[in-house]
């Protein structure tokens, strides 16, 4: 577990206290459906509302002895009832009760990182229209290509963010069920009045049709959609570790007053933000392959997947909502160096507008094939004699005679590849 990590509402939401509490939320409500029904006494109803309570450390006590966590929550819950104890968890199984409050725990958290997709939304907007125009080299194969705009790399990113957010926001729907339907699914012992009474008081809709339990594909998609969460916080915060590069450093994570990036080397500024991001989406989908295993279960239901779930739930989501403060955090501080930018997109001489060249020598009536190797001649000479490209183009003559000097200067202008950065940014919505 990472509790220590997070921000006390998620670790609010995962401890014992609270899943006990939810527990009882259930039972109570429960109790009320079954006193409407006129099963068991309004008064009884009443009194357990009232007196209903536990502690964690008895029901602990409890379970050493019966192993039975719920069984141990039922046992201490009673002690603190009269009579009317014996209409405490009735006609039902213990996972109508499980699986409903794990949904609402579920939920509960969903909203908090529901809030943190959000932040990481604004904080890419902000940036994506800050650097709209600032211009650096695009990488393809770790190789310079053609330049393009930093503002597209935030824009990329925010579309992506999107998408995880309807993708989230579907799963958190599937995950807003519950289920109080008995031993196998079949209300042999329960009235279907009572599901859909203690539902619709949690928020929840009661699952069409379950076993014991709510069918596990629900929660693999949940973590699933946390998977793919983590993998643009890993895709976004590599990005930024291999631009902070020290031979490149276009980006660099913030560093703050007082931070120390070596115990040995005192001039170090290291991205360990963005590598923590990296290693803990690992967890993440880590995480969702373990719930996928938990979705083929014997017959009417075995308790394999329980043990999993009480650990990849709560890692999960608490690991996703502190990875979304953390990219947060980094992307609002983030420090930008457009000028070495610029002196990156420089290092080849010329070499990344290549493609331009090209294509105007095409225009000017060359065969692509001619006009391909004409160019590619160039580069490579400039490679090797480690001359800069656009001198070399200032000095054919076929070049010259095709083009003119003052189009063939104009090949290398940097402003060309950024003359439909708006028409991205309209069909996002940024402008």
């Amino acid at each position: 577990m990472i509790e220590r990590y997070t921000r006390p509402e998620m670790g609010r939401i995962w401890s014992l206290e609270n899943r006990y509490r939810q527990f009882l939320r259930v039972e109570i409500i429960a109790a009320e459906a079954w006193a409407e029904l006129g099963v068991i006494p309004k008064e009884a109803a009443r009194l357990i509302a009232e007196k209903a309570d536990f502690s964690v450390e008895r029901i602990e006590e409890l379970e050493r002895q019966t192993r039975h966590d719920v069984v141990a929550f039922t046992r201490c819950v009673a002690e603190s009832l009269g009579d009317e104890s014996r209409y405490f968890h009735y006609g039902l199984t213990s996972y109508d009760v499980v699986d409903t409050a794990l949904s609402a725990l579920l939920v509960e958290a969903a909203e908090l990182i529901e809030a943190g997709l959000a932040d990481l939304e604004k904080a890419l907007g902000e940036q994506a229209l800050r650097h709209k125009h600032t211009p650096m080299v695009g990488r393809t194969h770790g190789v310079h290509a053609e330049p393009t705009s930093l503002g597209l790399k935030f824009a990329l990113w925010l579309a992506e963010v999107r998408r995880n957010r309807d993708r989230f926001n579907q799963a958190r729907e599937g995950i807003r069920v519950g289920k109080l339907s008995g031993a196998v699914g079949n209300f042999a012992h329960i009235d279907p009045f009572i599901e859909e009474y203690v539902c619709q008081r949690l928020g929840l809709e009661p699952a069409p049709v379950s076993t014991q339990v709510l069918q596990r594909d629900r929660h693999a998609a949940f973590l699933g959609a946390l998977a793919l969460i983590g993998a643009l916080l890993e895709k976004i915060a590599l990005e930024i570790r291999n631009l902070q590069r020290t031979e490149t450093r276009e980006l660099e994570e913030p560093f703050y007053r007082g931070q120390k990036g070596s115990s040995a080397m005192p001039h170090k500024r290291n991205p360990v933000t963005c590598e923590q991001v990296c290693g803990l989406a690992r967890l993440l989908r880590a995480n969702a392959g373990a719930a996928l295993e938990n979705v083929a279960l014997w017959h009417e239901r075995d308790i394999s997947h329980s043990s999993v779930e009480r650990v990849i739930l709560p890692d999960s989501t608490i690991a996703a909502d502190y990875l979304l403060q953390q990219m947060s955090r980094v992307i609002i501080d983030l420090n930008v160096y457009p000028d070495q930018m610029l002196k990156n997109l420089s290092l080849t001489g010329g070499m990344v507008y290549s493609q331009r060249l090209l294509l105007e020598l095409v225009e000017s009536g060359m065969s692509r094939e001619s006009a391909y190797d004409l160019v590619q001649g160039l580069a490579m000479e400039a490679w090797d004699k480690k001359v800069s490209f656009m001198e070399l183009a200032g000095q054919e003559k076929t070049l010259l005679e095709k083009l003119g000097r003052e189009k063939l200067e104009d090949c290398f202008n940097p402003d060309y590849y950024m003359r439909r950065v708006g028409y991205i940014y309209k069909r996002l919505g940024l402008e």
